[in-house]
């Protein structure tokens, strides 16, 4: 995901402090958007007619649920391909913090381990508490549940749902917090790093779409939880990592 410590010894210095216009269109302009999608998606039916017309060109049923593609590629061999990227992310950022001369990558590197552990951890965590169903569940879509809203009571003796936000997502839109590592070290990277995350977690969400495990407005609340994470842990960060850059380029001088 990020080119080895050895490419880039020295990230560009981190000096100018946040302006509020950051925090305008990081997090401002974000939630608003989420919020109004969300009342199209959530209140006005759009979860559902577009989960209608998948299903409605599926054949009545989830023809995909478990398709080779969707079940084996998409959903298991994209849990192994993130999985494996945090592994590689957390191996640089042992190499970092044991060699001096990636002393510079030491905390962009813990910053990215953490974004992507807190950004999947705490989707996973929503997902036991929201208690919502899956679309597959739902007797619109030849389940056995009728749909209940996430904040509607739910029926006594209805069995709990845990499909909200979308785990599998989490593991592709937690890649967000690249752009942030981007504005650590190269921000000119930035938009590529955007591009990673962004990509990965609609491959996920598309493909769990498809087999009926979920509404784009999970997919959607998903992205929110993982951009939120890797934003408030990039600003409690990045002074961090401003010192860590200043103490490196001291000792190199010494």
């Amino acid at each position: 995901m990020l080119p080895a410590p050895a490419v880039i010894a020295s990230p560009v210095p981190i000096t100018s402090a946040i302006a509020p216009q950051f925090l305008r269109r990081h997090l401002g302009w974000p939630l608003l958007v989420t919020l109004a999608a969300s009342a199209l998606l959530m209140a006005g039916g759009g979860d559902q007619w577009l989960a209608d017309q998948l299903y409605r060109a599926e054949g009545h049923h989830w023809l995909l649920q478990n398709a080779w593609a969707t079940r084996q590629l998409i959903h298991k061999g994209g849990k192994w391909l993130s999985a494996a990227a945090t592994l590689v992310a957390i191996l640089l950022c042992f190499h970092a913090w044991r060699h001096e001369r990636a002393a510079a990558w030491r905390w962009p590197l813990l910053y990215l381990v953490l974004a992507v552990a807190l950004g999947t951890g705490l989707v996973s965590l929503l997902k036991s508490v929201t208690n919502m169903d899956c679309p597959w569940d739902l007797v619109r879509y030849g389940g056995l549940r009728e749909y209940v809203g996430l904040f509607a009571s739910r029926p006594h003796g209805l069995p709990r749902g845990a499909c909200f936000p979308a785990g599998h997502a989490s593991a592709g839109f937690a890649w967000v917090s690249l752009y942030f590592v981007a504005l650590l070290v190269q921000p000119a990277w930035r938009w590529r790093g955007l591009a990673i995350g962004l990509a990965a977690g609609a491959v996920f969400g598309v493909g769990q779409q498809l087999r009926g495990a979920h509404f784009l407005s999970h997919d959607l609340w998903t992205l929110a939880t993982c951009w939120t994470v890797s934003l408030l842990l990039f600003l409690w960060v990045r002074p961090l990592a401003a010192r860590g850059q200043r103490t490196a380029a001291v000792d190199a001088r010494a």
